[in-house]
């Protein structure tokens, strides 16, 4: 997908992967790209910035609704918001979480790509296309030591973004799914003891260019962190020792790493 003249709205765009991706699609010549979060925030290089709720779908559907009869219709839709919650400190029960906690983690982390989704096929299609850039994470190829709620649900968001891809191809609809492990946010900031930053922490300029080459390149899959494909290529091969290995770094957290 050519980036250049698109609409695109970025979720999860006050900050971190967000507003590195507002103001890089800008930069790469997209004609209008609105910024939504959570709380009202301004920031650089969007052409609105609109409060939306993405654990709820009638407020996704009434954001989409807006920046069409506004700025025209999106041609890019970046599901980037996310939230690493039940944190999990004593490994005394990897499932201790409460199920509110499970299920605004499945609200986010999940539903919020599949609303946004199920509001702008029919609209892509009819147009001939459209794009979808999901913002996942590493530890929905590998999963999350400190917080089964963060893996599992991403898990599922990579399932729906490969579901997505190759259930609309043929309809012109194109699917980036972002797996990065520790980027410069304020997620990895507060995650304390967090494995995801052992391979080093990236900017998130570099994280949003990786995923306008990707969306430019209609690549499904976006690894900033080269190492995770060959992490991957390890589960896949002997998924006893894969399962050895992350027992292993589970009791490396526990002492403090």
């Amino acid at each position: 997908m050519q980036v250049t003249g698109t609409i695109a709205i970025v979720t999860g765009g006050a900050q971190g992967i967000g507003a590195a991706l507002v103001r890089a699609l800008k930069d790469a010549g997209a004609a209008k790209v609105i910024s939504a979060d959570l709380r009202e925030h301004a920031t650089e290089g969007a052409d609105e910035c609109v409060i939306c709720d993405v654990s709820q779908q009638s407020r996704i559907e009434a954001m989409i609704d807006h920046v069409e009869a506004v700025h025209g219709p999106v041609g890019l839709m970046c599901s980037n918001a996310g939230i690493l919650t039940g944190k999990d400190s004593t490994f005394d029960n990897i499932a201790f979480a409460d199920t509110e906690v499970w299920n605004t983690a499945w609200a986010v982390n999940v539903m919020a790509h599949v609303h946004a989704a199920r509001y702008l096929i029919p609209k892509m299609k009819s147009r001939g296309g459209g794009y979808f850039l999901h913002t996942a994470s590493a530890a929905g190829l590998l999963n999350q030591v400190g917080s089964a709620v963060y893996g599992v649900t991403k898990h599922a968001a990579v399932g729906f973004a490969e579901a997505l891809a190759f259930g609309h191809r043929d309809d012109g609809i194109g699917v980036s799914v972002l797996c990065p492990q520790g980027v410069d946010t304020d997620m990895v900031r507060d995650a304390g003891n967090n494995p995801a930053v052992l391979d080093g922490v990236l900017p998130p300029e570099q994280v949003a260019a990786e995923c306008l080459q990707a969306i430019e390149s209609n690549r499904f899959l976006v690894l900033p962190h080269k190492e995770v494909a060959q992490y991957m290529k390890v589960k896949a091969g002997d998924y006893d020792r894969w399962i050895g290995g992350m027992a292993k770094l589970q009791r490396a957290m526990k002492d403090g790493m």
